[in-house]
């Protein structure tokens, strides 16, 4: 048996915010101090860094939940199957509903349940959950529906991935331009197909690593802020990405008994730019390859920015209906996902389209 994916859907959020929205923004480091280059000096450093230009972020109205409908609906509807047939929904986030103003995460009702209220389904036997699991949430959605198809307990999964990070972001902090919001989703199920899912792998450092990526108060101390926001420790981070996540691709694809020149695609975590070369790079090297084949690494960061557990399933979604230019799939191509991110959490999966 194999676990296909037999339609995509994502959603993107309407409001572009370009970096030059950022200039007139008073940074402060970690210590309190604040940073006295001029807006233009430490947008170009950040741009020529993580390669990002814009990024989206929903309305006020919207929400966690009713984006990662969206793209669930617009999955379900591009594989052409009745929602009643759904029997799992998995929704891959990190912070749950947040309403505009507030900093309170709200995820009782799951967000999973949440979505499936929306999308009207019925049937009781249709379970819905969350994971939290980093940015490789949406990945490791994937992987745990894999696991319940190939034990025979689900027939049909629906794996959303969904964030809306611009309301816990710090705007003092310069992290704040990596972020983004966004949904992505796919319809798995499990058929006799000789294509599908072929291997995947998950790691996890927990020790010095666990708190890379956490939550900590402003860095600008004199507005008596009590809240607390996403920080990252961006230094650590690279250096941990580079070191670790490499091998899991490499363990992975070794799991699947091709060779490397079966690879047509790698659609990583659109996490920074150079970071996911870098990753690239070492991964090929792990082979004996000195040069990335070209086109092999299809980017969204530059347009959409860091959308935490959306940006794998957005990326495949907009190749999968041709929005992507220079990126495309066929038949039999094998493509692998992999994802890094909090906890500090690593996973991988090779997939035959």
């Amino acid at each position: 048996m194999s676990t296909k994916i037999i339609g995509s859907g994502s959603y993107i959020p309407k409001e572009k915010i370009e970096n030059n929205q950022f200039l007139e923004h008073p940074f402060f480091m970690e210590n309190g101090k604040r940073i006295q280059e001029n807006g233009e000096n430490v947008i170009s450093k950040f741009e020529n860094i993580t390669g990002i230009k814009a990024r989206r972020y929903i309305s006020d109205e919207q929400s966690n939940s009713s984006i990662a409908y969206l793209a669930g609906k617009n999955a379900i509807e591009d594989a052409g199957v009745d929602p009643e047939s759904i029997d799992c929904i998995i929704v891959a986030h990190n912070f749950g509903d947040i309403i505009k103003g507030s900093f309170q995460t709200d995820i009782i009702p799951s967000i999973a349940s949440r979505v499936k209220h929306k999308l009207g389904i019925k049937n009781p036997n249709c379970v819905p959950h969350d994971i939290i699991f980093g940015c490789p949430g949406w990945l490791q959605g994937l992987i745990h529906a894999h696991s319940f198809l190939q034990a025979g307990l689900h027939k049909r999964c629906l794996v959303i991935g969904a964030e809306v990070l611009s309301r816990i972001l710090d705007p003092f902090d310069r992290d704040t331009m990596i972020f983004a919001d966004g949904a992505g989703s796919v319809v798995v199920e499990s058929n006799n197909s000789d294509n599908g899912i072929l291997s995947f792998s998950v790691a996890s450092h927990a020790a010095e690593e666990l708190d890379y990526l956490s939550f900590g108060p402003s860095y600008n101390n004199f507005t008596g802020d009590k809240n607390f926001y996403i920080k990252m420790q961006g230094r650590k981070i690279y250096e941990y990405a580079l070191s670790k996540v490499p091998q899991a691709m490499k363990d992975c694809f070794d799991k699947s008994g091709l060779k490397i020149e079966d690879l047509s695609k790698i659609l990583i975590h659109q996490a920074n730019e150079k970071m996911d070369e870098a990753i690239v790079k070492r991964f090929y090297r792990s082979y004996g390859i000195n040069d990335i084949p070209e086109n092999i690494m299809p980017m969204t960061i530059a347009e959409l920015g860091n959308s935490s557990v959306a940006t794998i399933p957005t990326l495949y979604d907009l190749i999968c209906k041709g929005q992507l230019d220079l990126h495309k799939f066929k038949q039999g191509d094998v493509i692998m996902f992999a994802s890094v991110g909090a906890g500090m959490n690593i996973n991988a999966v090779v997939y035959r389209v």
